[in-house]
């Protein structure tokens, strides 16, 4: 039996900030009992100078929850690698932040950019795998930069840290080595890319496959052009490969189901430009 099936989704956060106050008062004497003296003044204290945040270090570990894992900034401090951690820091770059003789603020469009472009580029050497096994994993790059005050102060770094997801919006714990994990049968089993249903149908999740799972992506279907081609076409590209993916990983050639997920318009301008082929499990 064939069924192609086809579905969607993607996400991200962010938030900050804090200020004080502080006042001061004198005692009183009886007005009769005094001579008159100066008034005394006060001034605000000068607003705290931001410092430059020290450079991070690679192969450090950290323990994030999701929303800090997609956050601009991060401040949480590393913890021991042999403990439970969510992140692992594989690269650490410098910015370009300097146009012209001007430094450009480290949220700016260009900045963002270069490290969005970055970071993905550098996770496949430290991940290891084909391309083929990071696309059907649920390994993923993600970047933080200083604050807009730390960059005012010097900072110009930017860090990049892959994590696993357990879910929409959940990480999975690190464990073991992570460099070259894909490139090991088990670590691509570890961290492969499975659903809690058929792609598709109600219940669906997308979870790494070391959780409770029904279906895995066996396969990927690449797609050409550099303009979204629309959904007919991107739909229609997948069903052979995936009919073809699906028979193979079946007992019977005769008797299987396969699913395919092909990038929305949205995915695609992110640089989506592929489809996954499923497979119950």
């Amino acid at each position: 039996m064939t069924r192609p099936v086809g579905t969607v989704r993607l996400a991200a956060a962010l938030a900050g900030g804090l200020l004080a106050l502080t006042g001061c008062s004198e005692d009183a004497e009886p007005a009769a009992d005094r001579s008159p003296t100066p008034t005394p003044t006060t001034s605000a204290p000068d607003p705290p100078v931001a410092t430059a945040a020290p450079v991070p270090a690679e192969r450090t570990c950290y323990r994030l929850a999701y929303d800090e894992a997609v956050a601009p900034t991060a401040d949480q401090e590393p913890v021991d690698c042999q403990t439970r951690h969510t992140s692992v820091t594989y690269a650490v770059g410098r910015l370009d932040n300097v146009v012209d003789g001007h430094l450009l603020a480290v949220d700016a469009d260009r900045v963002q950019a270069q490290v969005a472009a970055a970071c993905p580029e550098r996770l496949a050497p430290f991940v290891g795998g084909t391309r083929e096994d990071r696309q059907l994993s649920m390994l993923r790059a993600v970047w933080f930069t200083p604050s807009v005050e730390e960059s005012d102060a010097g900072a110009a770094w930017f860090r990049c840290d892959v994590v696993a997801l357990a879910g929409p919006d959940r990480l999975a714990p690190l464990t073991g080595r992570v460099a070259g994990v894909l490139d090991d049968p088990a670590g691509r089993e570890r961290y492969g890319m499975c659903g809690t249903a058929q792609p598709g149908t109600k219940g669906f999740e997308r979870v790494v496959c070391s959780a409770k799972h029904s279906w895995r992506a066996i396969a990927v279907v690449p797609l050409a052009g550099d303009a979204y081609p629309g959904e007919k076409s991107v739909r229609a590209a997948g069903e052979d490969p995936c009919s073809d993916a699906g028979a193979a990983a079946a007992d019977s050639a005769l008797d299987y189901e396969w699913g395919y997920e092909w990038p929305t318009a949205e995915q695609w301008g992110s640089g989506q430009h592929y489809g996954r082929c499923w497979a119950p499990d």
